[in-house]
C-alpha cells in the first residue's frame, strides 16, 4: 500500500497499534489469599508440576513476601527480575519502575534444572532487617495500627520484605496464550502497598480468592474481601471468583462419598452467600492433590482434585473471551482500512474516467481547441488552490480546540489535580472529610472528560459542514467518523473512585496519619488517572490524524489529477500521436487500479479466515 501512496499515516499507526496490541495482548488474573491458604502450592499444581516438584516456595507460613507476576515475554529469556524494597522511598509509581530495567536485579532460570529453578525462585521470599524508622517510611510499621506491625526482634530491629515487586518470565501454554497471574502477599501486604490495591489488582481482568475449604471463610478473609476486593470489578460482569482450596482435608475415610459431597456444597453455597457471589464462580479444589497426580500421572486423582476446572476457567473463558476483544478490534481495522483504501481508489478511477472522456473527445480537434481546454484546466486548479484558504481558516479552528483537548487530559492539569486532594489528605490529624476530598476530585475529573466530550462534538459538527461542502464543490468522497466516547472513561473513573473509597475502610483511615502513606496512596492514584487521561487523549489524537489523513489524501489525489490534466494536454500540444499514447496509457492505469483491488482482496482475506477460525476455536 506505501508503494502506491495508499497508506496514510495515521492509518499506518492504527495498523501498527493493532499489531502492537496482538502481540502485547494480556489477561491478568491476580491471585489473592491470606497466609497459608495454598496459594503458592495452586501455582505449582498449575504452571510448574511437569518439573515433578515444587518450583515455587509453598512451605507453611510466608512466602510470597512481595507481589509477584508470573507471564511470559519471547524477547526476554526466562528470568526473575526482583525490584528492590528501597525504590518505595522515592516518589516513581511501580509502572515507571518498570521501564527502567537497571534498577531490577535480573536472575536468569534455568528451566532444565528443577533445582536450580526452585532455588532461583525462592528468592521472592528474601526479607531484610531494618529498623523501625526505616519500616515506618517504608509502609511496614504504623504507630496508628499496631495490630498491624510486625514483631520487633531483640535488636529492635524488623523483618521487612526484600523485594517491592517481582516479575517471572517462563515459557508455558497458558502464560504464552496472554495470561498474566499476579501473585499477591496477604492481608498485611495488601493493605501496605496502596499501588498494588488501588490500581494493580483493579485492573486485573480477574480476580480469583483463595480459602481453605475446611476453614471457609475466616474474619481475615473477609476483611481482605471487603476492603479490597467485592465491588472493585467492572459492573454485571463476574470477573471475581473464590477457589476453595485443600478439599482433600474433607476426605475423610469414616465418611461416605455422597457425605464428603454434601459438606463440600454446603461451605461453597456458604462462601458464595458471604461473598455474594454466584454458585458457579466458586470453584472447590485441591491444589496438593491435584500436584501430586500430575507428578505421578495419576488421571483418577487429578479429576477427583478438580483442579481442570479451575484450568478451564483461566485457559477457555478468560483467555478466549479476551482473544474475541482483540479478534473483534483487528477485524474492525482492517475493515475499516479496506473501507478507506476503497474510497481512494475509487477516486481515482473516477478521475481517470473523466480524463479519459475529455481526452477522447479532443479526437479531430484542433490546436485551439486543444489550448481553451488547457487554458480551462489550469483555471479549475487554479479556484481549487484558492480554496486552501478556506481549509486553513478550518484548520486554525480545528487546531485550537484540539489544543483546548490536549491541555485539558494533558498531565499538567492532572498533576494540579493530585497535588490539591494531596494537600487535602495531608492535613493533621484523622481526616473525617476524606470522602468528600475525593468526590470533588473525581467529579471534576469527569467534568474534564465531558468537556472533552463536547469539544469533540464540535469538531466533529465542523468537519462534517466542511467535508459535505467538499463532497459536493470537488466530488469527494470525505466522512467524518464518529468521536471516540467519553463515557468509557467516564466509567473507568467510576471503577476508580469505588476502589479508593472503598480503601479508606477504618484501618486504611489511620494509616492516613502518616503523610509518607498518604504520598504513596495520591501517587498510586495519579498514575491510575494519568494512564485513563493518556489513553482518552490516544484515542482522540488517532481520530483527529484519521480525518485530516482522509482530507490530505484526498486533497493530494485531486492535486496529482489536475498536475496529470495539464501534463496530458501538454503532451498532445507537443506531438500528434500524444492523445492516443495518453488514451492509452489511462487505460494502463485503469488495469493496474484492477490489479490493486484484487492484490487487496487477496491480502486481506487470510485476516478474515484467520478471525473465524479463532472465533470458532474459543467458541468450541
Amino acid at each position: 500500500m506505501q508503494d502506491h501512496d495508499l497508506l496514510d499515516p495515521a492509518f499506518d499507526e492504527r495498523l501498527r497499534d493493532l499489531e502492537l496490541k496482538a502481540q502485547a495482548d494480556k489477561v491478568m488474573v491476580a491471585f489473592v489469599a491470606e497466609f497459608s491458604r495454598g496459594k503458592s502450592e495452586l501455582i505449582n499444581a498449575i504452571f510448574f508440576a511437569g518439573y515433578g516438584r515444587r518450583i515455587m516456595p509453598a512451605t507453611a507460613g510466608r512466602t510470597t513476601m512481595c507481589p509477584t507476576e508470573l507471564g511470559f515475554e519471547a524477547r526476554l529469556a526466562p528470568c526473575l527480575r526482583l525490584l528492590p524494597i528501597e525504590t518505595r522511598l522515592q516518589p516513581q509509581p511501580l509502572s515507571e519502575w518498570r521501564l527502567a530495567p537497571e534498577r531490577w536485579q535480573h536472575l536468569d532460570l534455568d528451566v532444565g534444572d528443577p533445582e536450580q529453578l526452585a532455588q532461583t525462585m525462592a528468592r521472592v521470599a528474601d526479607t531484610i532487617r531494618v529498623d523501625l524508622d526505616q519500616a515506618r517510611a517504608l509502609g511496614f510499621w504504623s504507630d496508628d495500627v499496631p495490630e498491624d506491625n510486625l514483631p520487633v526482634g531483640a535488636d529492635g530491629r524488623v523483618e521487612v520484605p526484600k523485594w517491592r515487586h517481582a516479575l517471572i518470565n517462563l515459557d508455558h501454554p497458558l502464560l504464552k496464550a496472554g495470561l498474566v497471574i499476579l501473585d499477591t502477599p496477604g492481608l498485611n501486604a495488601i493493605g501496605a502497598e496502596p499501588e498494588l490495591t488501588v490500581s494493580l489488582i483493579p485492573q486485573a481482568q480477574a480476580v480469583v480468592f483463595i480459602l481453605a475449604a475446611d476453614a471457609g471463610v475466616t474474619r481475615s478473609d473477609l476483611a481482605i474481601w471487603r476492603e479490597h476486593l467485592a465491588g472493585t470489578g467492572a459492573p454485571g460482569v463476574a470477573t471475581r471468583y473464590a477457589v476453595l482450596n485443600k478439599i482433600d482435608t474433607l476426605w475423610d475415610g469414616l465418611s461416605t462419598p455422597e457425605q464428603t459431597q454434601a459438606q463440600l456444597d454446603s461451605q461453597c453455597a456458604k462462601t458464595a452467600e458471604l461473598l455474594q457471589l454466584q454458585p458457579a464462580q466458586v470453584i472447590a479444589v485441591s491444589a496438593q492433590k491435584a500436584l501430586l497426580a500430575k507428578v505421578n500421572g495419576d488421571e483418577r486423582l487429578l479429576q477427583d482434585s478438580r483442579l481442570p476446572v479451575l484450568e478451564d476457567l483461566l485457559g477457555q473463558r478468560l483467555i478466549g473471551e479476551r482473544q474475541q476483544v482483540l479478534m473483534a478490534a483487528v477485524q474492525t481495522g482492517i475493515a475499516q482500512l479496506r473501507q478507506e483504501t476503497e474510497r481512494i481508489l475509487a477516486f481515482r478511477r473516477r478521475e481517470l474516467a473523466e480524463q479519459l472522456l475529455e481526452l477522447k473527445g479532443l479526437r479531430g480537434k484542433n490546436g485551439t481547441v486543444v489550448q481553451q481546454l488547457r487554458l480551462r484546466v489550469e483555471r479549475e486548479q487554479a479556484e481549487f488552490d484558492q480554496s486552501g484558504a478556506r481549509l486553513n481558516a478550518v484548520r486554525s479552528v480545528h487546531l485550537r480546540l484540539l489544543k483546548d483537548v490536549f491541555e485539558l487530559l494533558g498531565n499538567s492539569a492532572l498533576k494540579r489535580e493530585m497535588a490539591e486532594l494531596n494537600a487535602k489528605l495531608r492535613q493533621p490529624g484523622i481526616k473525617f472529610g476524606l470522602k468528600a476530598a475525593y468526590a470533588g476530585t473525581f467529579d471534576r475529573l469527569r467534568n474534564v472528560l465531558l468537556k472533552v466530550q463536547a469539544l469533540e462534538d464540535e469538531i466533529q459538527t465542523m468537519l462534517t459542514t466542511t467535508f459535505r461542502q467538499l463532497n459536493a464543490d470537488y466530488g469527494f468522497s470525505l466522512q467524518v467518523a464518529p468521536t471516540p466516547d467519553m463515557t468509557r472513561f467516564v466509567r473507568d473513573l467510576d471503577v476508580v473512585e469505588r476502589t479508593h473509597l472503598q480503601y479508606l475502610g477504618t484501618s486504611n483511615l489511620l494509616r492516613l496519619v502518616s503523610p509518607e502513606f498518604t504520598d504513596r496512596l495520591v501517587r498510586a492514584l495519579h498514575a491510575r488517572v494519568r494512564s485513563i487521561c493518556e489513553t482518552a487523549l490516544a484515542e482522540m489524537e488517532l481520530w483527529n490524524k484519521s480525518a485530516s489523513a482522509q482530507l490530505d489524501a484526498q486533497l493530494r489525489e485531486r492535486r496529482r489529477h489536475h498536475r496529470q490534466r495539464v501534463e496530458a494536454i501538454a503532451r498532445i500540444q507537443q506531438a500528434a500521436s500524444g492523445l492516443s499514447e495518453r488514451i492509452e496509457d489511462l487505460g494502463e492505469q485503469d488495469q493496474l487500479l484492477d490489479r490493486l483491488q484484487e492484490k487487496l482482496d487477496v491480502l486481506i482475506m487470510p485476516f478474515q479466515r484467520g478471525v473465524r477460525a479463532g472465533a470458532q476455536a474459543v467458541n468450541g
